[in-house]
């Protein structure tokens, strides 16, 4: 592992505190992870990305479980050769299945997120880094029965990745922390259901695949803390 200065290993430390504490007072769920692959310093990566939640069970068997499908358009920023920042802008929609009732479905809206990614290792081919990434989703209010549902789906994580990379494919693994808050407002009375708390740890495997030298296509799944998968197209600025 390279050596790192003083200051830098300071900067790193400040910053997983930070965000530890973040995500530990916030409302949460899990996002796409991007893998390993970040700009470096000055640099940017564009995209555009579809991430498909098929299934996240809700606290209390009562509340069911819900749905996602969201599109995003995705631009990094290296900040140094070893922290970018994540950001995204696009749509989404909330299916909630309670148990014994009615599938409400919320019509695709607005939806938008933010995150980093710190590379903790790196030495040849093998790099590990350590990700934040927050997701909210505000689609569509609805009128079942006559009656006003509004519904915000917040989505945060803490990961982890490893990757090694082969002559055009990079294939990584991780584990992640995450909370799945759906926010409800029925007849604009707000209530909040979190998802199952014996579910919060998550399992990742993805890989890049390089198309040309700076163009490539992420792919990604999640499992155990809900069922989900990523893909994107990316390009190197």
């Amino acid at each position: 592992m390279r050596h790192l200065p003083v200051k830098r290993r300071q900067i790193r430390v400040f910053l997983l505190l930070v965000t530890s504490y973040s995500l530990l007072v916030a409302v949460s769920q899990a996002a796409p992870c991007y893998g390993t692959k970040m700009p470096g310093r000055n640099k940017f990566f564009a995209g555009a990305q579809y991430y498909n939640i098929f299934q996240r069970y809700l606290e209390h068997s009562e509340n069911g479980k819900m749905r996602s499908q969201q599109e995003f358009i995705l631009l990094s920023y290296g900040v140094f050769d070893w922290l970018s920042i994540d950001l995204k802008g696009g749509a989404g929609d909330i299916k909630q299945k309670p148990l014994g009732a009615n599938q409400l479905n919320y019509s695709a809206f607005l939806g938008g997120g933010y995150g980093f990614r710190l590379r903790l290792y790196e030495k040849e081919k093998i790099k590990a880094v350590f990700g934040f990434q927050h997701i909210s989703i505000h689609p569509k209010i609805i009128h079942p029965g006559g009656v006003k549902n509004k519904a915000v789906l917040d989505d945060w994580q803490l990961s982890a990745l490893a990757s090694y990379s082969f002559k055009k494919v990079t294939p990584y693994l991780g584990a992640r922390w995450s909370r799945a808050d759906y926010i409800h407002w029925l007849d604009g009375e707000r209530s909040r259901v979190k998802s199952d708390p014996d579910r919060s740890f998550g399992f990742i495997y993805g890989c890049d695949i390089a198309l040309t030298q700076k163009l490539w296509i992420n792919l990604e799944g999640q499992a155990f803390d809900s069922q989900a998968v990523a893909a994107s197209l990316n390009c190197a600025f």
